[in-house]
């Protein structure tokens, strides 16, 4: 992966004036949400693995590769590491070796954490490491803090990470926790590693600041 990534460019500069409003009326709303039929093969293989040799679970949602998924597998020993990408294409990359602890999966990682909230489930960690940021300001609705899904994260519990190169992005997520009544802590990543992902490496590489926003969800 070269590293000449141009940063994130956006016609929104600051907080979406909206961002309260959406965040609200997804929290005060039950989402009527039906799981693709695709999904489900995924997360019966998720559930069978887990019960074959039931530990505590992390999950690695939008994973790309599954970069990201081998080293947080070194990092939480004893945890099965779920990492989950809707594509196919990114996941067919991963070039790390098996491994009994962590598991990837093909699906779309708001069904899975819909299926996961459904049985009681609960993650140890969470982690969300560059999504797509989709930077332009009509786009409000399609990101995490922004869709019908963002209660979820808040049903599964456990340490949750998200970190993203742009700085908007991680000061709205942790704006809509907030009003979620999780407090958590926004910060400034190191420039030099380690790297969880590639994007992350990417990232570095081409000089971009990058932020961190965390927090343990409180029931």
């Amino acid at each position: 992966m070269q590293a000449n990534s141009s940063p994130v460019s956006s016609n929104q500069r600051h907080l979406h004036p909206k961002l309260a409003t959406v965040v609200r009326r997804h929290l005060q709303t039950t989402h009527r949400h039906v799981v693709a039929a695709h999904n489900i093969p995924a997360y019966e293989t998720l559930t069978r693995v887990l019960s074959a040799r039931p530990r505590p679970l992390v999950l690695d949602s939008f994973c790309g590769t599954g970069h990201s998924t081998a080293a947080l597998a070194a990092r939480h020993p004893g945890h099965l590491v779920v990492g989950i990408d809707k594509s196919a294409r990114r996941l067919a990359k991963h070039s790390h070796d098996s491994s009994d602890d962590y598991l990837l999966l093909r699906a779309d990682c708001e069904d899975i954490w819909h299926l996961l909230v459904r049985d009681g489930l609960q993650l140890d960690y969470h982690y969300m490491l560059y999504p797509n940021p989709w930077p332009k300001a009509g786009h409000l609705q399609r990101r995490i803090h922004g869709h019908a899904s963002f209660p979820l994260l808040l049903h599964l519990g456990g340490m949750l990470e998200l970190r993203s190169n742009w700085q908007v992005y991680v000061e709205e997520f942790g704006c809509a926790m907030h009003l979620a009544g999780q407090r958590g802590r926004i910060s400034q990543l190191s420039k030099c590693g380690p790297d969880l992902s590639l994007f992350e490496r990417k990232y570095r590489r081409s000089d971009h600041d990058l932020w961190s926003f965390t927090t343990r969800i409180m029931p």
